[in-house]
């Protein structure tokens, strides 16, 4: 983040980085819920004047262990353009959300 204070007017660039955003639906959501949860973290990522580049859908897959009780869980993969400040509340959202039991945010 770039600070330039002059003539009484404060500037701030703040630089927009990409990552990727690897979310794991549970797989005992149905179809609809885990379009609403993929609906979702679009919202949370456009409300914070952010980009997204593209989403893949991995598909649902066995787990090796269980997390939160699922076997298996769809795999989304988002390429984002965010605001380095925004990727806490990003994160905040992701863990409050019930259909999403694990995510992984990797600045590309």
């Amino acid at each position: 983040m770039i600070l330039h204070t002059g003539a009484n007017i404060c500037y701030t660039l703040i630089r927009m980085n990409k990552y990727e955003l690897m979310v794991v639906i549970s797989g005992k959501s149905t179809p609809a819920k885990q379009k609403s949860a993929v609906e979702k973290v679009s919202s949370f990522i456009t409300q914070l004047k952010g980009k997204i580049d593209n989403v893949e859908e991995w598909g649902k897959v066995e787990l090796m262990y269980t997390i939160e009780g699922n076997d298996s869980g769809t795999f989304i993969l988002f390429n984002i353009e965010l605001n380095s400040l925004e990727v806490k509340k990003v994160s905040d959202k992701l863990k409050a959300e019930e259909e999403i039991i694990r995510f992984l945010i990797i600045k590309k």
